[in-house]
Parts: C-alpha cells; structure tokens; sequence
C-alpha cells in the first residue's frame, strides 16, 4: 500500500466513525456512552497510527539519503582503491612485498619483467630463489638483522634472473611494524645498478675518480639520499591509502609514521617531531582542518614547526581553504607518486631551514 492509499483509507475510517456518531441516537444513554468511549479511543489510535507511519516514513527517506551518501563513499574508496592497485602494478619501478623471512607476498609487474618470471608464480616464493648463490649467506645475514634496524635499508645483492645471467642490484627496504614492534612485512624497492656498476669500473672512470662529485664516487650501499632518515607523519582514515602513501616514501629513504586518525596524529607527535605532517582533509570524527589547527597549538607550546601538506580525494575541495587554514601545501590523492615526493622534499627544505634556525638560538 503506497502512502497516498494509506492516507485515504485512514480518512475512510473516520467517515465511518462519523456515520456511526449519527446511528448512536436510536441507542439507551448508557450504550451511547459505551459506544462514544470506544469510537474515542478508535480515533486516537487511528491519529497514532497516522503519526507512526509518517514518522516510519520521514525515517525511510532519510535512509535513502544516507544509502545513496554511503553508495557514494563506497564507490569512492572503490575508485581509490583501484587507482593504488594500479600504481602498485604498473609502476616501471619494481616492487615486492616480503614477510619477515622474504617470502614474497606481493609482487608489481616491473619485478616480474625483471626476474623473467610470471608475475602470479612470485608469490610464496622465497626472494632468496632469485638471488645469486654467492649472496644467499649475506641476504639470511641481513634479515637476520632487521629486528635491530629502524631505518630504510639499502642493500647491494646480485640478483638471479631465469634463464639469465645475474646482475647488480640495489634493495631498498622499508620495515612494516605490529603494534607490539614485530616486523610483519618488508616492503622492497629494486633497482637494477648493473650499468653504474660497469662504469664504475672502467679505467677511465678510475683516473678521473678525482675530478667527480663525492656522491657519485661513494660506495652504493652508503650513497647519501637526500630524503634519507627524513620522517613523516601521514594520516588517512583509509588504510590502502596509507599503506601506498607509506611505500612511496619509503622507497625513497623516507621513514613513515602512518596513523588513520587525528588523535592518533596528536599522541604521535607527543612521542617525536615529524619533518613533515602529510594529512587527509576529509576524515570521520574529526578531519584534517581540525587537525591542523591543533597540530599549530602544539607548535606553539614546543618551539617547533611541521611543514603541513593536505591531501583531499575531493576535486571540489578548496585549496585556498586548506591553505588558509594552516597547510603549507595541497595534492590531490590521486596525484602521481613523483608529485607527492617533490612536495615532501619541498617541505623538508624547509623543515631543515626552520630546524637551522632554531638550532642557532640554543
């Protein structure tokens, strides 16, 4: 029954309570008064009834809006989701994603074109399997000593490709931590360094050794890395979000606190102070304007700045707001990977220039 039947069959109902008003005449006073009573509590019970199923129906139409605003996040964070998977896998950097033992649990083409093996056929294979016989001993040595480690570690091993001959490369490895501090999984950057490696090692490159900039003659596996030791705070509510922004930067040196929240945020820097604060706008509970203008109190207090930068999924969301409200940089989540990276190593110039100055007053 639609609404508008509900209503007129209501409606009939007291017309007959009107025409039996009329009939009550040719009754005794004492059944008159029975019956009055009775059709009294007909009435109130109709205008309760009447009450209830508007008040159903406001709840309904209510629902509606709140299903179509869900139906609408859902397809967002589906769209978001897709877009980091396509990140991960079609990224012309190679990636894998180890547990603690380096048995791979994910792996992006770019790794699989590298080793000549089916992309599908990496996963639960020990990376061991593909590194040369000569560094197997070095590479269980260098597992066996991420548990002391909290820095990115860059590691210089021969990797052994399928039907291939082996060649120089070097494994940036980013720790993924429980809460407890075990290490749950290892996210692993590859660069093929064969061709540095050959020039590196011929004659002319030696006699000339002088005449080039340190950071081109030094070691790889001690190489200085401008983002190296860099730390940053991110913060989004959606855990693939943080999960990719986290092995972007890395991947390149950066060590990563990822927390989903702005209180979480606030606690994490009572326990150490970030270089840069990357922070989603929209989050639920409390959002990344909120956030921010805290996040400038505690400065205050401490003597401190953190460059900010806010990130939005949001087209429409307003730059000049986000600035306006203490962010010193605004990205699109979508943005592509370089894009975040230029815009952490922006602001961590400044952070060092802030951190320089301070430094010279103590």
């Amino acid at each position: 029954m639609s609404d508008e039947n509900f209503r007129e069959y209501i409606q009939l109902i007291h017309q007959q309570i009107a025409v039996l008003h009329n009939y009550m005449t040719q009754l005794s006073p004492p059944l008159q008064k029975k019956v009055t009573e009775a059709l009294e509590e007909i009435a109130v019970a109709l205008e309760n009834l009447q009450l209830y199923i508007e008040e159903m129906q406001t709840s309904l139409e209510a629902s509606a809006v709140v299903e179509e605003e869900l139906f609408g996040q859902n397809q967002q964070a589906m769209q978001e989701r897709q877009y980091y998977y396509d990140l991960f896998q079609f990224s012309p950097d190679a990636y894998l994603v180890t547990d603690s033992n380096g048995v791979i649990l994910k792996a992006n083409r770019a790794i699989a074109t590298l080793l000549h093996v089916p992309q599908n056929y990496l996963v639960g294979k020990p990376l061991a399997v593909y590194i040369a016989q000569s560094d197997r001993m070095s590479f269980r040595a260098l597992l066996n000593q991420l548990p002391f480690v909290s820095d990115v570690q860059n590691w210089e091993i021969n990797l052994y490709p399928r039907g291939d001959n082996s060649f120089a490369a070097l494994l940036k490895v980013a720790l993924v931590r429980d809460d407890a501090g075990a290490i749950e999984a290892l996210r692993i950057g590859v660069h093929d360094i064969s061709e540095y490696k050959q020039v590196v090692t011929q004659p002319a490159f030696a006699l000339n050794r002088e005449d080039i900039p340190t950071e081109v003659t030094t070691p790889l596996t001690v190489l200085p890395q401008a983002l190296d030791g860099l730390q940053v705070l991110v913060v989004d509510d959606e855990a693939d979000a943080r999960e990719f922004f986290t092995a972007v930067l890395e991947s390149h040196g950066i060590r990563v606190t990822a927390v989903a929240t702005a209180a979480a945020a606030l606690e994490a820097m009572e326990q150490f102070h970030p270089d840069v604060l990357v922070s989603d706008i929209r989050m639920p509970y409390e959002d990344g304007y909120s956030l921010i203008s805290k996040v400038r109190e505690l400065e205050a207090k401490k003597g401190w700045h953190i460059p900010a930068a806010a990130l939005t999924a949001y087209l429409e969301e307003d730059r000049s707001k986000a600035l306006a409200a203490g962010f010193e940089s605004h990205l699109h989540k979508l943005a592509q990977p370089t894009e975040l990276i230029e815009m952490v190593t922006r602001l961590a110039g400044r952070a060092s220039t802030s951190t320089s100055a301070i430094r010279s007053t103590d």
